[in-house]
């Protein structure tokens, strides 16, 4: 195990370094345990848990689990109520939407989902769209940081829009061939190029509804995957009456080859209006056609939980800001037309993400192993519905239970490295807040360096719930298990992590390995006690970088 920093080894041990060492049976426990982790993961991996989906049975036993394990260490409830338990009204709904757009006088009857998948957010039985005007809006963004934006103040109320997929994908004015990285993060999909993004943006803007046209190149997965994805049930969040949605009253995808017809049919070129939308001086434009939608809606209530622990900072001024830890512990339960016995119909998330809440557990231990508490609080956030849309993250974020404007930090833990020690680590999203500097400066006290996440155009950083955190403009830490592994073969990491991504990610089969190596979690989690723990310290705190795209956010709760 790589030596940790003297600070943290100091709090940790509570020594100070000219101290003299105190007797071993009254030493706090300094080190992050991997065996009490691994015990951790196999009991919430555990047939007795059913895959631990929200609303179930499965619920039951980890939120027992959960509360029953912050006792033991001694860390408080979380929720000002007095609770380790945030409630979360999560929906289950099931839509059933027919769409018509109507140019030139012929009304035009789309087939769902084949030609476009449409849903809405909202827990009312019946949502439609009348006669709603069409218009185009290029990309859909406003990032003011980039002087882009494609609304230029349109009244959009009442009308549907219809956009392009991904960020603006601008050259590089010195190599045309690539992208320029000065804008939107160039071959990186920054925040703005998300389908959320997009859809929360059409709402604010009063937008009765919103289309996004699918491109498979672009998007890098193909039609049927949106149809396997949106043209089914979803969960959701029950939203308060006149609350928000997150969503237009109707929001979906259109297939390229029906958006492309619909254009042609309104008296437009599809791949015209595509190339003007590459201008910062694009407006949007009114398509010349009308839409008339219906969502009829079914739908379940799902009450689920947060879990939500804390240790009191130590500082009087300090103390009501707080650094959080995140992490989910839902999964996907149990899926009965599975053939095998029950343990086959079992989604069991070992990894995926009984490994990041265990990790939580034995941060949440190390810290109450501090001779004195950090000068800031330190948060444990344990969420539900991340694997159905960062749910309970974005419940949170719309909720909290501590100001964002107070929250410095938010560290977020979703599957840890379980194959042993590396020199590296990936540090997803690199390069948006000094945070990224707490990170290469504690990882070069490990003997480590700090990577850029591979594939970074397939957008992970906006994929987990550090992002609603990043959303209230609180500056962010998730870390990914690194790809350079101490007395592995080349291409170790790549072959190992393929392996489970083919055989084991969100599959029944995602179950505690023998041949696992828990120092690589262990030395991740001492990596991320120690980022905490000098967050929660300093007295200045991470702040995004110029040019990161919610820094503006964290600029709207400062005031």
């Amino acid at each position: 195990m790589k030596k940790m920093s003297s600070l943290a080894f100091a709090l940790l041990s509570g020594t100070a370094a000219a101290a003299p060492q105190p007797a071993p049976q009254a030493q706090p426990q300094r080190k992050i345990d991997g065996a009490s982790m691994l015990r951790h993961i196999k009991a919430l991996a555990s047939d007795e848990f059913e895959g631990r989906a929200p609303a179930s049975k499965g619920e039951t036993a980890t939120l027992a689990y959960l509360q029953d394990e912050f006792k033991k260490i001694g860390v408080a409830p979380g929720n000002p109520d007095g609770s380790y338990l945030q409630k979360v009204p999560l929906v289950y709904v099931q839509p059933s939407p027919t769409l018509v757009y109507t140019a030139a006088g012929k009304p035009a009857p789309l087939n769902f989902p084949g030609d476009y998948v449409a849903w809405t957010a909202r827990t009312e039985r019946k949502v439609s769209l009348a006669n709603s005007e069409l218009v185009f809006v290029g990309y859909g963004v406003q990032a003011p940081e980039y002087k882009w934006d494609d609304y230029k103040g349109m009244d959009l109320h009442g009308k549907t829009l219809v956009m392009l997929i991904n960020d603006p994908p601008l050259p590089d004015p010195k190599r045309p061939s690539r992208l320029d990285p000065a804008q939107f993060a160039g071959a990186v999909t920054s925040y703005y190029g998300r389908w959320s993004y997009k859809f929360e943006t059409a709402e604010r803007l009063g937008a009765a509804g919103a289309l996004i046209v699918h491109e498979t190149r672009q998007a890098g997965y193909p039609y049927d995957v949106v149809r396997n994805s949106w043209g089914r049930g979803s969960y959701g969040l029950k939203q308060a009456k006149n609350g928000s949605a997150g969503y237009p009253g109707v929001a979906g995808w259109l297939h390229l080859d029906r958006a492309k017809e619909l254009f042609q049919a309104a008296g437009q070129d599809f791949d015209a209006l595509k190339k003007a939308a590459l201008s910062r001086d694009f407006k949007p434009v009114p398509l010349g056609a009308t839409i008339s939608a219906t969502v009829l809606n079914a739908w379940n209530e799902m009450p689920s939980n947060n879990v939500v622990a804390k240790i009191e900072g130590s500082d009087p001024k300090l103390k009501d800001e707080v650094v959080v830890y995140s992490a989910h512990w839902d999964h996907f339960g149990v899926d009965e037309s599975l053939p095998g016995p029950r343990s086959k119909q079992i989604f069991h998330g070992a990894q995926d993400n009984a490994s990041g809440v265990a990790a939580l557990l034995e941060l949440a231990r190390a810290f109450k192993a501090l001779p004195q508490p950090p000068r800031r609080s330190i948060l444990f956030l344990l969420t539900t519905g991340e694997e159905r849309g960062l749910l309970g993250a974005q419940y949170y974020a719309r909720h909290p239970l501590y100001p964002a404007a107070k929250t410095v930090l938010d560290i977020n833990l979703d599957g840890l490295n379980l194959w042993g020690k590396t020199r590296d680590i990936e540090l997803t999203g690199h390069g948006k807040s000094t945070a990224d500097d707490l990170v290469a400066a504690v990882a070069k006290s490990q003997g480590r360096v700090v990577r850029p996440e591979g594939n970074p155009e397939m957008g992970a950083f906006y994929r987990s719930d550090q992002l609603e955190f990043a959303k209230l403009g609180v500056p962010v830490v998730y870390t990914h298990g690194g790809r350079d592994f101490i007395g592995k073969p080349p291409g170790y990491a790549a072959a190992t992590l393929d392996a489970y991504t083919a055989h084991d990610y969100h599959k029944v089969t995602d179950v505690v390995q023998p041949g696992w190596d828990m120092s690589g979690a262990v030395q991740d989690a001492e990596l991320l006690f120690e980022v905490g723990l000098r967050a929660a310290q300093d007295p200045a705190p991470p702040q995004w970088k110029p040019g990161a795209e919610f820094k503006s956010a964290r600029e709207a709760v400062a005031k």
